[in-house]
């Protein structure tokens, strides 16, 4: 019987985290849901435990993985999409040394499993990357953007880790685009505009994981007893011309320099916290290869990145 404890369970993933681990009571002893506030009344799940915990304060973390003799910490707490107002300072310190007062939490109390919602963007955009990113390519994230820099450095952490600490067990989930029926963040909103952009020159490739696959995937690493380092990402891609045929629209390309100037020029004046750099984050996406996550892991998706672009797309009517 597990006792686990999930940073950031508020979140939009962790919400469906701890939820489906709550339903798994015939394995899951104890389920602590921790984050910066309480969930509203219609948000808490039954059987489930909420308290405060602030990954910046090592004492927040600490307390309750003592306190209920966590066994295994499913780690989710990070800045995704930061606000406009959202300094870099902000998210190095929840991103990267929140993890580290995490990992130290666990060392301290004994926690046997960590489970640690990395992301494609570790691998970083780089034109040189390969057509499909297996797991033993380098993650060599981006200077430039903040997200993929810091899941880089909490990945250093963890390959520390593995070398000081094999006790502690980590399951490390590279995942890659997430859609459901609620997502609504900077990468669906490309795909909403009357003409999806697309980079002269660059097939700006995706690849899709359900929201509920990726619950799927953390819960079976909470139960089961596979470690390791997995991409997550439904089988195949989709180009961004793809993507804009099955919305019945065409993309609109532009040379690469006109969109560096635009975001140069938004950022000045801040209308947007994205710089010129951030395009590379369209003209050279991660593509994952799965075949660990299927062959080794033993988890195949229900949806193909296909199969979850069709199901969001019916589920916002468009």
């Amino acid at each position: 019987m597990k006792r686990v404890f999930v940073t950031g369970g508020n979140g939009f993933l962790g919400h469906s985290v701890v939820r489906g681990l709550a339903e798994t009571s015939d394995e899951v002893e104890l389920v602590i849901s921790g984050d910066l506030r309480h969930p509203t009344d219609d948000r808490r799940v039954e059987g489930v435990d909420y308290v405060i915990a602030d990954v910046t304060d090592p004492s927040s973390v600490s307390g309750p993985i003592g306190e209920h003799k966590i066994d295994t910490v499913v780690h989710l707490a990070s800045i995704v999409n930061p606000g406009k107002d959202t300094t870099t300072e902000q998210e190095f310190e929840v991103d990267v040394n929140g993890s580290k007062n995490v990992f130290d939490a666990c060392l301290a109390h004994g926690v046997k499993r960590v489970v640690v919602s990395s992301s494609g963007a570790a691998y970083g955009y780089h034109a040189d990357s390969p057509a499909w990113l297996t797991e033993d390519d380098p993650v060599r994230g981006n200077d430039t953007f903040p997200y993929s820099l810091h899941k880089r450095l909490v990945e250093e952490q963890l390959a520390v880790l593995r070398e000081s600490n094999p006790e502690l067990e980590q399951v490390v989930l590279r995942i890659g685009t997430i859609l459901g029926e609620t997502v609504d963040n900077q990468i669906t909103a490309l795909f909403k505009a009357n003409r999806p952009l697309k980079i002269r020159g660059s097939e700006s490739p995706f690849v899709f994981i359900w929201d509920q696959d990726v619950v799927g995937v953390i819960r079976q690493a909470v139960l089961g007893d596979k470690t390791g380092i997995f991409n997550v990402a439904g089988d195949g891609a989709m180009t961004i011309d793809e993507i804009a045929a099955e919305l019945g629209k065409k993309t609109r390309t532009v040379p690469v320099g006109v969109i560096k100037a635009g975001l140069g020029i938004g950022h000045f004046f801040n209308l947007t916290a994205h710089g010129p750099a951030q395009t590379d984050f369209l003209a050279y996406r991660p593509v994952l290869d799965n075949r660990r996550l299927k062959e080794e892991f033993g988890y195949t998706p229900k949806y193909t990145t296909r199969e979850a672009f069709h199901a969001w797309r019916l589920s916002q009517g468009l």
